[in-house]
């Protein structure tokens, strides 16, 4: 007979499957998308395509379907992610460096107004946008995902600005320079780890919010990949699921590019050195 497992033993045993089962979850839709976007008779089964073809991407990559809203995604979701990231820099700082006894309420207040569901907030910023002339206007909307993203932004900021000490900001004090210089040229280049994670996770929640500029924007020429997509989605139920599978795969190309180019800094930390060594 096989000896009786461990207590220790079965547990870890049942967290490796229980984080397999995860695993398995998060992998099925990657090799769907995969195995359909060059699958000519795609369907919803997870199955190998019996003739694989490059048709889907043909069929999508055109000006219409994929360059012009992925243009568009581009220009309003890195204007907004450019925006977040310098608002959210301001906010942060007399946060992280000043005490006061409204400075926890505030932070609290921030940190609810991340809670509340934008579509509760849509039908007054669309009637606010329509009476001020921004209805259908790309930085109109940029300002608002902006907006939107800042108070997690602001959190996640302030909590890196945290890290990095005092003594040197108040050396750079000493050289002369003023506030504002000592944050851009000693603060910020220290929280290079810090301001990429705030970057990647504010381009990525711009990136897939369909909501927003779906009832924003109007023209169909300004609309961006994330509302797009839904013309993969015809009438009576009918899916072009080959297509879509292909347009997701380009759709998700940006995002990957983001973090690979970036993700270098994430590991770095706070090269202080013998900086506040005297």
């Amino acid at each position: 007979m096989l000896p009786l497992l461990t207590r220790r033993t079965r547990h870890r045993l049942a967290a490796d499957l229980a984080l397999l089962a995860v695993a398995v979850s998060f992998a099925v839709p990657l090799v769907w998308l995969l195995a359909s976007s060059i699958d000519s008779e795609a369907g919803l089964r997870v199955a190998a395509p019996t003739s694989p073809t490059t048709d889907n991407f043909s069929a999508v990559l055109t000006d219409e379907i994929t360059f012009r809203p992925m243009l568009n995604s581009l220009l309003l979701c890195g204007g907004a992610t450019v925006l977040t990231i310098a608002c959210a820099a301001l906010a942060a700082y007399p946060l992280s460096r000043y005490r006061s006894r409204f400075s926890r309420p505030y932070l609290m207040g921030v940190l609810f107004t991340t809670c509340l569901p934008i579509t509760a907030v849509m039908v007054p910023v669309y009637g606010l946008f329509v009476r001020i002339d921004l209805i259908d206007t790309v930085y109109g909307t940029a300002l608002f995902m902006a907006t939107a993203q800042l108070p997690f932004a602001i959190w996640l900021m302030k909590n890196f600005m945290d890290g990095v000490p005092t003594v040197l900001e108040e050396a750079a004090w000493t050289d002369g320079a003023s506030r504002l210089q000592a944050l851009v040229r000693v603060i910020l280049p220290l929280m290079g780890p810090g301001i990429t994670v705030v970057t990647i996770y504010s381009f990525i929640m711009m990136w897939g919010n369909f909501f927003v500029p779906f009832m924003l924007l109007l023209s169909p020429d300004q609309l961006p990949a994330s509302v797009s997509i839904f013309t993969f989605f015809g009438n009576y139920g009918q899916v072009a699921y080959g297509q879509l599978a292909a347009f997701s795969i380009l759709y998700s190309t940006p995002v990957i590019l983001l973090y690979a180019l970036i993700s270098r800094r994430l590991g770095g930390g706070f090269a202080l050195g013998g900086a506040v060594k005297g």
